[in-house]
């Protein structure tokens, strides 16, 4: 794993976290859905989580409150300006030197023993894969409630020619 190849993953990862929230939103029984909310939350959560651990931020684990989905998509959009500064910055090198979980703890919990050396590359992955996951579940969900689930996958993505992410769609929302 490189550098390069982080950004492409990122710049996917923000592609199909916006073509999700286009079809949510354009969806409006999947829109007032709680459920939804709390996939959305997590996912974002857990992205801007990592980005404070890899800037050796204190490991508070304090986020705002986000009441409806408009905050919680507004928050998410957020994190990509946030992480794409940071992905400028990191070296191949740095990719692949031994992070120190802020949360190791609560993870040896989780598991039941002490967590694995890991590299900050190896959990720079992981975000890309969480989130994959999550947007899983966001689309059975909104496939649920009556919506109709986008195809977000890497490999529609360069179908399409790597389409940069489109958030205007938020700013016709205000």
């Amino acid at each position: 794993m490189n550098s390069n190849q982080l950004n492409e993953l990122y710049r996917h990862m923000e592609w199909a976290d916006v073509m999700v929230w286009r079809a949510v939103i354009a969806s409006p029984d999947a829109a007032q859905d709680q459920k939804l909310r709390d996939y959305f939350h997590h996912l974002h959560l857990v992205q801007h989580a990592w980005l404070r651990a890899w800037q050796s931020e204190t490991p508070d684990l304090s986020f705002p409150t986000l009441a409806d989905l408009r905050s919680v998509m507004l928050w998410g959009r957020s994190y990509y300006a946030e992480i794409f500064g940071h992905l400028e910055q990191i070296s191949d090198e740095r990719l692949t030197a031994t992070m120190r979980l802020p949360w190791a703890e609560m993870v040896e919990q989780q598991i039941g023993r002490q967590p694995d050396r890991v590299s900050i590359g190896e959990t720079m992955l992981q975000i890309p894969l969480h989130s994959l996951y999550h947007r899983g579940q966001i689309n059975a969900r909104l496939r649920a409630v009556g919506g109709a689930p986008p195809t977000v996958d890497y490999i529609v993505w360069v179908w399409l020619a790597r389409p940069a992410a489109n958030w205007d769609f938020v700013d016709e929302q205000s």
